[in-house]
């Protein structure tokens, strides 16, 4: 697959054969999304803020041909229950392409990595290697995350998850 016109896209990565990640795309940006072969958007970030998002994501994705997740995660209080729908969102469409984004792709490393360890038994320093190269979580992240990691596995991993920390 062809990602070179991908990578102009603010924190950009390709994470194999089904995901990608990044930062706010533009229309534009979602145009080569969906040309590359990309199915389905995962959206992390709140729809509240201009500066971090578009005027009609879901109708532009929909445009596309693509499917659109809304997951609307506060980067201040991230919840389990946002867990549980991401994990459940991503279960979904396991198999097809994926673009996961929100505006820096911070909370979506984070999401992501929980997935991988939680959902697909990944080891944690592997799962979350792509969220060390873009930051170091700040104490409500820290927090999130041991508190993700710490909950009881009933059911299918994420999905068992439903509570706010």
């Amino acid at each position: 697959m062809d990602t070179t016109h991908l990578e102009d896209i603010h924190n950009y990565r390709y994470h194999g054969e089904w995901i990608g990640t990044s930062g706010q795309p533009t229309e534009a940006q979602l145009g080569g999304i969906a040309k590359t072969g990309f199915r389905t958007v995962i959206n992390l970030a709140l729809h509240d803020d201009p500066r971090y998002s578009l005027p009609d994501e879901p109708g532009t994705v929909a445009a596309l041909g693509m499917q659109y997740v809304h997951i609307p995660v506060q980067f201040a209080a991230p919840t389990l229950q946002n867990l549980a729908d991401f994990c459940a969102a991503m279960d979904q469409h396991q198999g097809e392409m994926v673009w996961v984004h929100c505006a820096a792709n911070i909370r979506v490393s984070v999401f992501l990595g929980l997935y991988r360890v939680i959902q697909l038994g990944w080891e944690p320093d592997s799962a979350f290697a792509p969220m060390r190269s873009l930051w170091t979580p700040n104490a409500v992240w820290s927090s999130f995350i041991a508190s993700a990691l710490e909950q009881p596995r009933g059911g299918t991993g994420c999905k068992a998850m439903s509570s706010s920390p």
